[in-house]
């Protein structure tokens, strides 16, 4: 069987925008990697069911200025490289990710360097229009260079329906109602300790909790979370990195099995995946740490059938495919070689 997965880069050495990799799951390897579409730096993607592509992107005028957005492409056709049907440039810089609400017909971006999160309506021509724009409020954390104001660093839906947004400037995770019409509500904040850095987060609303990615702490975080009122509450935190490790690492992408039994963790520097298991209440335990054969993993992917884990290095421009054992949840390196330029998240093509 052949999977196809989209790929969000940055393009500041040698990639040119959005690609597309293919897994041949019979063989054992990837393949057919595609040039999609030009973007400056869209390091991250999201795909609606209509197969409508965003990616985060910015423009420069002839001054030098930058604004940020997204473009959008239809997914439905192969004719690369995609040329855009819409986009949006609003913002003070780009984004740090993007998000889609298929049942409101909405887009979702978190702005790092701008400090906001942002909500846009799709139409059903594929236009799309700015719905609402919040500021991140908080507390500066005690790291001044990473922590200088609010940086949000990602927004999706709870499996409920709310928003949920995570900053790794104020170390807060904040929940919001989501109004038909695109607007927040402010719900709750979950305060984390000093120099946390949150950066993404996943929940398992059969065990009730949500797992929480600390970039700069090199950490993740068990949340008990009540759907019924929207609120998070720290249980504990478990380190992604080695006690002896001294030098730089910053946690990045978590992905969670399908049964919910292994929760998976890359390390920047250390260059590794952490894979934990989970037990029926949520709580974690490690039971591997594996290289990514490779340098700055940012993101990575299980196969549809959870038998294969796709890892991309960013600075070593390689992706790195490992087979899984659903009983252990343990990972074996079996292809560390395929290029991928500048890659940084990848994404399931529907």
């Amino acid at each position: 069987m052949i999977e196809k997965y989209l790929l969000g880069t940055y393009t500041r050495r040698i990639s040119k925008g959005v690609y597309q990799l293919e897994l041949d799951t019979e063989n054992q390897k990837l393949q057919n990697l595609t040039f999609v579409g030009s973007a400056i730096d869209p390091t991250y993607v999201a795909e609606s069911n209509q197969k409508r592509i965003y990616a985060i992107t910015k423009v420069k005028d002839d001054k030098g200025d930058v604004t940020g957005g997204f473009v959008e492409w239809d997914g439905t056709s192969d004719d690369f490289p995609l040329k855009p049907i819409a986009s949006v440039h609003d913002q003070e810089t780009s984004p740090a990710y993007i998000a889609v609400d298929e049942d409101k017909r909405l887009v979702f971006t978190a702005n790092y360097h701008a400090g906001t999160v942002n909500t846009y309506r799709i139409a059903d021509d594929g236009s799309i229009s700015k719905a609402d724009r919040i500021m991140d409020k908080g507390t500066l954390g005690f790291r001044k260079e990473q922590q200088d104001g609010p940086h949000p660093h990602y927004i999706n839906l709870t499996p409920e329906g709310r928003v949920v947004a995570v900053d790794l400037g104020v170390d807060k995770v904040f929940i919001y109602d989501l109004e038909a019409n695109g607007k927040l509500v402010p719900v709750s904040e979950l305060q984390m300790q000093d120099g946390y850095g949150p950066r993404h987060i996943y929940f398992d609303a059969k065990k009730k909790v949500a797992y929480l990615v600390g970039e700069l702490s090199s950490n993740v975080a068990v949340l008990d979370y009540d759907a019924d009122k929207g609120v998070l509450s720290l249980r504990d935190i478990h380190s992604t990195i080695p006690d002896d490790w001294t030098e730089h690492n910053g946690a990045a992408a978590i992905r969670v099995s399908k049964d919910g039994r292994f929760v998976y963790v890359s390390n920047r520097g250390n260059n590794s995946i952490a894979v934990f298991s989970s037990d029926e209440s949520g709580n974690l335990s490690l039971i591997q740490r594996i290289s990514t054969e490779g340098d700055f993993p940012r993101d990575f992917n299980l196969s549809d059938d959870q038998s294969f884990v796709i890892a991309l290095n960013q600075n070593s421009d390689n992706a790195t495919l490992y087979t899984r054992d659903p009983e252990s949840g343990k990972l074996t390196m079996i292809q560390k070689d395929f290029t991928v330029p500048e890659g940084v998240s990848i994404l399931r093509k529907k």
